[in-house]
């Protein structure tokens, strides 16, 4: 169909705009419960040593950006208007949606995740469903995402990253460098009920590597950003590896996110902070890639999956 209008909403986490917004921000993600206050004291500190979450600006310039990839890629006359929709903060995904959706024929939605999540991810879907449900609008069809972990595009925008961050080590030290592909750990409990969940994310990160030109005794695959509770979470963690890089007379590490798309609270407290002083006590040099955020290999892989979805 020629001179199709299609609305595009990336939908993340979300974050607090002001340190004022956290106690609002974390009860979202508790599910409406209150958290403690020394819960909230220690937020209250990580965000205010980041200097506060760009993950909102950033997710805006990727829409930005996949706007003005589409509309320049596009053959058939068909028109793409692109937002940004978080799930526990403003801007709300049921919120963009009438924006979203004006004069559209289709509202695709992309889960800002490659691996997909029935349980994580529902969320999403239920919140986008309910709102396309709501406009009543006649002639517009919903599209949503699901998994994309093998994307070439987004495998080699991370490999492009994964490069790039080895290219600034010396030399004559950079093919002894370790590098540790993360991702978000969950309580065993979850993950227990879907297993194809952690396999993507091992497969996401085997073909990173492959990308990458990794050796097999040069890279491992991980976890970070535990939860701060006591039941068991999925391991090894980074903090577990460090120790063991160090016994194997390792002096630096890479850390390379196969699962995170920008920078937040995740990149730039849990491993810019956490992993860095976990590598130092250890006597390591630490570095991590660059966020993909907005490099226009992961722009095109967007596009890929805005089309893909479409397709479905």
């Amino acid at each position: 169909m020629t001179n199709k209008h299609v609305g595009v909403m990336l939908m993340t986490y979300g974050s607090p705009a002001t340190l004022d917004d956290i106690p609002a921000y974390i009860t979202n993600v508790y599910g409406g419960r209150e958290p403690s206050e020394e819960v909230l004291t220690e937020f209250r500190r990580r965000y205010d040593l980041i200097g506060g979450s760009p993950l909102i600006r950033i997710t805006r310039d990727q829409a930005q950006a996949l706007e003005e990839e589409l509309n320049a890629s596009s053959t058939d006359g068909t028109t793409y208007h692109v937002t940004a929709g978080m799930r526990f903060s403003p801007p709300f995904v049921a919120d963009m949606v009438p924006e979203t959706a004006a004069g559209a024929q289709s509202l695709v939605g992309i889960i800002m995740s490659p691996q997909y999540s029935p349980i994580i991810m529902s969320g999403y879907i239920k919140t986008l469903t309910q709102a396309y449900e709501h406009l009543h609008q006649d002639g517009l069809e919903l599209k949503i995402s699901t998994d994309w972990h093998l994307q070439p595009f987004f495998l080699d925008a991370v490999a492009e990253r994964v490069k790039q961050a080895l290219e600034r080590f010396p030399a004559d030290q950079r093919a002894e460098v370790p590098v540790l592909l993360t991702a978000h750990s969950m309580p065993k409990r979850v993950i227990e009920n879907e297993p194809d969940y952690i396999n993507h994310l091992k497969e996401t990160a085997a073909e990173i590597a492959k990308r990458a030109d990794l050796a097999s005794d040069r890279w491992m695959f991980c976890y970070q950003s535990a939860g701060h509770t006591p039941e068991e979470w999925l391991k090894p963690d980074f903090a577990d590896v460090m120790p063991e890089l160090k016994e194997a007379g390792k002096q630096q590490v890479l850390i390379a996110p196969v699962q995170f798309l920008a920078d937040h609270l995740e990149i730039l407290y849990d491993i810019e902070v956490g992993a860095r002083e976990q590598a130092e006590e250890h006597g390591i040099q630490f570095a991590r890639i660059e966020s993909l955020n907005t490099s226009p290999l992961f722009i095109k892989a967007l596009a890929a999956v805005v089309k893909d979805t479409l397709a479905q």
